[in-house]
């Protein structure tokens, strides 16, 4: 995955969070709890396109022998 594409997600994504947290009338809980949300699934995200972690469906692939 490219440099290119990171960047480019991380702005589309940073800037459907700004108007959901703008634009849509939610209790300030809730929108705490979308934000966080959105910043774990991008982090994991982050670290899988860069190699730090496997994939998360590589994990139920896991035998103890």
């Amino acid at each position: 995955m490219s440099l290119l594409t990171v960047v480019i997600v991380l702005i589309v994504v940073g800037v459907l969070l700004w108007l959901i947290n703008n634009y849509i009338p939610m209790d300030k809980k809730i929108k705490s709890i979308v934000n966080i949300v959105v910043v774990i699934a991008v982090v994991i995200w982050l670290l899988q396109a860069f190699g730090i972690i496997g994939s998360i469906g590589s994990i139920g692939d896991l035998h103890i022998r």
